[in-house]
């Protein structure tokens, strides 16, 4: 069974739902605004591949983020912030039979998933 996590209308996870679509791969997808975001889910996350992976460095939530937050993120922050702000993480995140993927490559998809 496929898990996708995000935000429905972030643009990103619009784009994964329809190539998961195109492929007719059935999918559960998490919604982080509405179920919020599994601490289980996102410590194992964190400790797999690093707060710079997991956390959306690019967009507008990191950059309301105060500065002291900013420049002083750990993965144990990242961890708080995230739970508090879902937007943070990157999006979106895959699970699948033991694989989890994180952020929109159709081709890392194509390999993994299909």
């Amino acid at each position: 069974m496929i898990t996708v996590y995000g935000i429905p209308n972030c643009d990103t996870v619009k784009k994964a739902r329809a190539w998961l679509a195109e492929q007719g791969l059935g999918y559960h997808f998490h919604d982080f605004k509405k179920a919020g975001v599994p601490k289980a889910q996102l410590d194992d996350w964190l400790e797999r591949f690093g707060w710079e992976t997991v956390i959306n460095r690019r967009g507008t939530s990191w950059r309301r983020l105060p500065a002291d937050k900013r420049e002083t993120m750990d993965a144990a922050r990242a961890c708080e912030v995230a739970l508090a702000n879902p937007s943070l993480i990157k999006r979106p995140v895959v699970e699948s039979d033991g694989n989890t993927l994180i952020g929109f490559n159709a081709d890392e998809w194509q390999e993994t998933l299909v």
